[in-house]
């Protein structure tokens, strides 16, 4: 990761409310900015914060994009033979990333807090 990169101006992509969280997603060059704050009243205040590379959210919409019922944990294993997603946490947050730019949406929450979502297929570039 580049923190000069990442430190030339974030621009906000947008927020996603997810069952415990609120997340919002800031883009720099290369890399998405990943913040979060708890809803719960005893959390109130507390977050954290996550970098996603581009590149890693680009892998996973190309490899899941157009089908529902995604898990983070099936982004890992999509992306096991490569070095974009190596657990669970940063699956998760490509896909809140993918939900900030509308490329995905939050389905619903599944038996054991399970999270699904549904991934839009990337779409082409137009050619010249």
């Amino acid at each position: 990761m580049n923190i000069r990169k990442l430190q030339q101006g974030l621009k906000y992509r947008g927020r996603v409310a997810a069952v415990r969280q609120t997340y919002h997603v800031f883009e720099a060059q290369d890399y998405f900015f990943v913040l979060s704050f708890a809803l719960s009243k005893a959390r109130k205040g507390s977050g954290y914060f996550n970098v996603v590379d581009q590149a890693a959210v680009n892998y996973v919409q190309t490899r899941l994009g157009g089908r529902s019922g995604v898990t983070a944990k099936e982004v890992v294993s999509v992306a096991r033979r490569t070095r974009h997603v190596p657990g669970s946490l940063l699956g998760l947050n490509i896909l809140y990333v993918l939900v900030a730019l509308d490329q995905a949406t939050l389905l619903r929450a599944g038996e054991h807090r399970q999270l699904f979502f549904s991934v839009r297929r990337k779409r082409r570039a137009p050619r010249p």
